[in-house]
Formats: C-alpha cells, structure tokens, sequence
C-alpha cells in the first residue's frame, strides 16, 4: 500500500508563456498539482533573468545557436500530490515538457518532508 507523497515542483519559464503553462498544468491534473487543503491552483512565481547559450545542434525557441541569450523569465513553484508511486509527479514533468516553450526544460523536484501534523476539520495540515 502507498502513501501520499507531497513534492515541490520548481521550473523556469519565459515570463509571457508561464500563465498558459500553469492554466494548461492545473486543467490537466486539478487534483494533484497546486492543492494546499481547501485552496486550488496555488503556485509561487519570481520574476528574474535567465541566460543561456545554445550549442550550434541546439533548436533554441528564443534565441540563435552559438549566442549568449538573457531573457525575462519566471521561477514558478507548485505543489505535487503523488499517491506514492510517483506516477503524478512523473506525468506532471511529462505534461510541463509538452507545453513549455524550450527544447530543454529547466526543472528540480523537492520532497516535501512533514513536521508534524494536527487534524483541522478533516484535513491533515503541517504544524510548526
């Protein structure tokens, strides 16, 4: 038997394509991305700069091989609930490949480690 398992998902993407990706994100998995007990499509974003150089056998979506690039992009953070197997948070990286924009999508994967939990209403949430 598997337990929930909570992981961050964090990505970066061109700051004019991150609100369809989260729409397109949270459309397609509504139940397992972005769900903090009663709230729904909770996500973090952080405006910066990214930079990156593509190789000559690169197919950049912005940008042209051989050239550095400095570009407006966002750091976006959201909540994956996986029933223990990972298969969620495996679709949910499947589906963010799908829609971005880049060839390479930039992305981590935290494990989200409970401190102690305490029942309010039914719903299990994190106590400090």
């Amino acid at each position: 038997m598997s337990t929930i398992q909570k992981f961050k998902l964090v990505f970066f993407s061109p700051a004019p394509n991150t609100r369809a990706i989260l729409d397109h994100l949270f459309r397609k998995y509504p139940q397992e991305l972005g769900k903090i007990g009663h709230y729904e499509q909770c996500a973090f974003v952080s405006r910066g700069t990214g930079q990156y150089k593509p190789t000559e056998e690169a197919q950049p979506a912005i940008g042209t091989p051989g050239h550095l690039v400095f570009i407006e992009e966002d750091r976006v953070e959201l909540l994956v609930i996986d029933q223990g197997e990972k298969v969620q948070l495996r679709n949910a990286v499947q589906e963010l490949k799908k829609v971005h924009p880049y060839e390479e999508v930039a992305y981590d994967i935290y494990r989200i480690e409970t401190v102690g939990r305490r029942e309010v209403e039914g719903v299990q949430t994190k106590q400090m």
